[in-house]
């Protein structure tokens, strides 16, 4: 039985173990935390729940391929779907535009706002419904398919292909420009973060409007608590913590990974289910480049990668009376001297083991990318000072959700702050990123087979191999790299 060692017990890791599992393969996962999933986790904080992952999740939607998949790695298995009313809600003076999961109301709230934009409401609508006949490929990798399969891909790939030609090279902000109403346009910028292409609103929307993207019951850790059972279930075993930080290479295959512990492991073949940048500049000590990942990492304009500031705060209340996600503005306070005027805040009313009876956990997300990295990076260096400034934002944001809501003066406490520091602390998230490099005007997409030109027995798996990254990604190729293996070894692939 030909043995894998999988570098990363995140989403990825996790896949590729459970599929190796199905598949005749004997395995084992070392994950450097002591709770595997990666960045698909939460912790808990003085009797709060804190989720750190799934804002949304492509795949939940039944009799999906997309969920077929989730379910073959038990992760949707026996779980119930929240689907909340809105993606966005967003305030502008005083008024709220709400990204409805109803395409039909929201396309009439937008009009009863703006008549004067019907034609452009109508056009945004139409676009979304378009996109809903739009499914994530799960089957083959492209690498393995024949002439007709990838005809048929890209007949299935038509809807999504005219809307990335007419919007994959457009702004957000530009886009927006194409409303007449204000708010309209503040909402539309302040979707996702600076710098992606307008395409991104649409295949979200699309996702979340026919059920494609809501919310497993029971959080993010909980979510890859259950692929983790499943994959023990199979017969996989795992060691955690257990940090790989070596490989030993004998002309063009890997022999052994060596890890922090001292602890070697040998096999057949190696998954890298971790960090691109950790698997080329730390475990292959560069001296395995490849063009693709270089050109993106060298060029954080083209390819910028997002991070955030996670805050947690405890609510003695209900919130059922907001919407889930509500952006709003605020008296403006600088972070890393970018001013911040606005609030992105997320409730979990509806999960009431999150929080003490009676209270609620809140979440605040604020966007960081590369100068902020390099702010929090200094900042770290002195850890009186790195604490003292989570604090102090900690305390802005809870100022600016008390001014919005006065009823909540003096019942918000704050439970905890996450920088892009904490997940490269804790996750080997390169820079901090929770996401790969984001969908761009100026960036092409990539898309990678995982091989590593020179050494023929390990494999790169997770989101960075393809867009749009995240969880679904992870999954997919995780699921790839087997299938890629077992063709190797002249198997047939089990799902």
């Amino acid at each position: 039985m030909d043995k894998i060692v999988i570098i990363g017990g995140g989403i990825a890791g996790l896949s590729a173990g459970i599929f190796a599992q199905k598949n005749g393969f004997e395995s084992v996962i070392l994950e450097k935390h002591n709770v595997l999933g990666g960045e698909c986790t939460g912790w808990d904080r003085r009797g709060y729940h804190i989720d750190g992952c799934i804002h949304w999740l492509v795949g939940t939607k039944k009799g999906t391929p997309i969920h077929d998949l989730w379910t073959a790695a038990g992760a949707l298995d026996v779980v119930e779907i929240y689907h909340p009313e809105s993606f966005l809600a967003f305030e502008y003076d005083g008024i709220r535009v709400h990204l409805y999961r109803d395409l039909d109301r929201l396309k009439s709230s937008w009009l009863e706002l703006s008549p004067q934009d019907e034609a452009a409401i109508n056009n945004f609508c139409c676009t979304i419904k378009q996109l809903q006949s739009f499914e994530i490929p799960v089957g083959k990798p492209e690498d393995m398919m024949g002439f007709m399969e990838k005809i048929k891909l890209m007949i299935s790939m038509k809807d999504a292909g005219k809307v990335m030609k007419k919007y994959g090279k457009i702004s957000l902000p530009e886009y927006a420009k194409t409303f007449k109403h204000p708010a309209l346009r503040e909402a539309l910028t302040s979707f996702l973060p600076e710098g992606y292409s307008a395409s991104t609103v649409f295949f979200a929307l699309a996702a979340f409007t026919k059920g494609q993207a809501s919310i497993p019951y029971g959080g993010s850790k909980k979510f890859a608590q259950r692929m983790v059972k499943r994959y023990l279930s199979l017969g996989g075993d795992i060691e955690a913590p257990c940090e790989a930080v070596e490989l030993n290479i004998e002309g063009n295959r890997v022999r052994r990974v060596i890890c922090s512990s001292g602890k070697a492991f040998e096999a057949d073949y190696y998954i890298a289910a971790c960090d691109a940048h950790v698997l080329y500049e730390k475990l292959l000590k560069g001296k395995y480049p490849d063009p693709e990942f270089q050109k993106r990492f060298n060029n954080p304009e083209d390819y910028p990668l997002a991070s955030e500031i996670r805050i947690a705060i405890g609510y003695e209340g209900r919130t059922d009376e907001i919407p889930r996600t509500l952006r709003f503005p605020i008296d403006s306070f600088k972070v890393n001297g970018r001013p911040i005027n606005y609030l992105t805040i997320t409730h979990y009313s509806y999960e009431p083991d999150f929080a003490p009876a009676g209270h609620t956990l809140i979440t605040c997300s604020i966007n960081q990318f590369h100068a902020d990295y390099d702010a929090w990076n200094a900042l770290a260096e002195d850890p009186s000072a790195y604490s003292r400034e989570k604090t102090r934002i900690g305390k802005e944001v809870i100022s600016g959700i008390e001014k919005r809501f006065p009823q909540m003066n003096g019942k918000l406490s704050l439970l905890d702050v996450a920088t892009p520091k904490t997940f490269e602390r804790y996750c080997n998230a390169y820079r901090g990123a929770f996401m790969p490099f984001l969908p761009t005007i100026k960036g092409k997409m990539m898309a990678h087979t995982g091989r590593i030109k020179g050494l023929e027995n390990i494999f790169l798996s997770g989101q960075w191999l393809q867009p749009p990254g995240g969880l679904p990604v992870a999954l997919i190729t995780g699921k790839d790299t087997i299938m890629r293996l077992c063709k190797m070894k002249n198997k047939l692939f089990i799902y």
